[in-house]
């Protein structure tokens, strides 16, 4: 109704106005470092998302880094909360973009080809872009491709493993799941189906958000670059929705979200591992650090230690090992930008590409953060820092594997990311048989139809 668009338009209005004044005038108050700029420096600003503890992390590396400059002076400048996209926008159009700026969100291509942001061959020689593509993990390196051009760097990988309560498991008699059958196995043992009372722990239940892990894991793949179709209704990925959804039919929709309730309702957010509700988990590289804090209140008290272990996620007969889904922490340089040198030297040291390394890994153990390449995993900092956490050298393996996949780099990709995730929360939740090939066909259509007009728009 005319009267409904023009009512959503001005609240549409008002709130980019409202993001707009106060982006104007909290900026001055949200500059991290109040270090003048040398005058025979050129500034680069650099808008990131990082809070607490992170921030000051970010901090260290940009005063590291203009510790070691001539030319180039970067300042940091936190953008904690959401909306950074909307004031990014509003700075393009404004004519004041940063120089440089890190996303987290499936946002590259549909910046690169509305032209937001600069491909690394408007930035940097053509020589040493293919020496990075060689450099980077494959999991980093298709983070950030869009139509074989580079549009950014990682500076940090997401990874998911499951995490394993050894403990737990040793008192069934069960061992860590090596396959799907293992993982389903350890779930029945501790939570037998139909059971008359309430569960009270779990050995595993899947989070529909990670079938974008779990398609892999079946050998599949969501999207097929060659021809640029959605392939949700490929065997492999409607064999592991039907997995997922086999723990719907051997709880009940009831039950799942009962107890994913309760996980919610644990006091300070504690990891629900850590309260004994699982004996099975997903999460990422960051729990690591969670777990050994967790230990060492348990050795404190005088209480028994819970043994914990990483592991890549099991695969099913004809699976890909080692697979599972990737995301990551992406520098992009604005179009527009004032100093995209100075950018392009800042993420060069950030990552640690061109013998920078060792500073790299320095960051990278501070963060707890998972380095892009090889190359700075080999650092002796790094190597460290992996004999103290080893279970953070599950991660490490997963992140130089060939099988780990990001949402398709192409323009739409926020929506093709939510609608998979969306599909799956519909078919696990579902409180009648759901028709997964039909669900699966509908949403193949969706997508590809907003994908195809993501691609044809300017």
């Amino acid at each position: 109704m005319p009267q409904a668009f023009s009512f959503r338009g001005w609240l549409t209005v008002v709130a980019i106005g409202l993001v707009a004044i106060g982006l104007l005038v909290s900026r001055p108050y949200l500059t991290a470092s109040q270090s003048p700029k040398p005058q025979d420096r050129e500034e680069v600003v650099f808008w990131h998302f990082w809070g607490g503890a992170d921030r000051a992390i970010v901090e260290d590396v940009a005063q590291r880094f203009n510790a070691s400059q001539t030319d180039y002076f970067v300042r940091p400048i936190a953008m904690p909360g959401n909306n950074l996209d909307l004031k990014f926008f509003l700075s393009v159009t404004g004519g004041d973009p940063p120089d440089l700026l890190n996303i987290d969100d499936p946002v590259i291509a549909d910046w690169g080809h509305r032209g937001a942001i600069l491909a690394l061959d408007e930035v940097a020689p053509a020589e040493e872009v293919e020496r990075l593509k060689a450099w980077l993990f494959p999991a980093a390196r298709r983070l950030v491709t869009y139509e074989d051009r580079l549009y950014g760097v990682p500076n940090g990988l997401d990874i998911r493993a499951l995490y394993v309560n050894e403990t737990m498991l040793a008192e069934y008699g069960l061992s860590p799941p090596q396959t799907t059958a293992d993982l389903d196995h350890i779930a029945e043992t501790i939570a037998p189906p139909d059971q008359s009372e309430a569960y009270q722990r779990h050995g595993y239940l899947p989070d529909s958000r990670r079938i974008w892990a779990w398609g892999p894991v079946f050998g599949g793949q969501f999207y097929d670059a060659a021809d640029g179709n959605v392939t949700l209704t490929s065997p492999e990925i409607e064999s592991a929705l039907a997995w997922m959804v086999s723990y719907r039919n051997r709880y009940g929709p009831s039950e799942i979200a009962r107890f994913r309730h309760g996980d919610q309702s644990l006091p300070g957010k504690t990891f629900p591992l850590f309260a004994g509700r699982y004996a099975v988990v997903m999460d990422g590289q960051w729990r690591v650090r969670d777990i050994r804090a967790f230990q060492k209140s348990q050795q404190e008290k005088g209480e028994a230690v819970t043994q914990f272990n990483a592991i890549p996620l099991p695969p099913p007969p004809g699976g890909k090992s080692n697979a599972g889904w990737v995301n990551g922490n992406n520098f992009v340089i604005p179009r527009g930008a004032k100093s995209s040198p100075g950018a392009w030297q800042f993420i060069k040291f950030w990552c640690g590409f061109d013998g920078q390394e060792a500073d790299a890994a320095q960051t990278c153990v501070a963060g707890g953060w998972i380095p892009v390449s090889q190359h700075v995993v080999d650092q002796p900092t790094f190597q460290t820092f992996l004999n103290e956490e080893p279970l953070f050298r599950t991660f490490i393996q997963l992140a130089g594997s060939e099988n780990q996949y990001p949402v398709p780099v192409i323009p739409g990709a926020p929506y093709f990311n939510n609608e998979v995730k969306n599909l799956a929360e519909s078919a696990m939740s579902s409180s009648s048989e759901p028709d997964l090939s039909q669900m699966l066909k509908q949403a193949e259509a969706r997508i590809q139809s907003h994908i195809d007009r993501a691609r044809t728009e300017p």
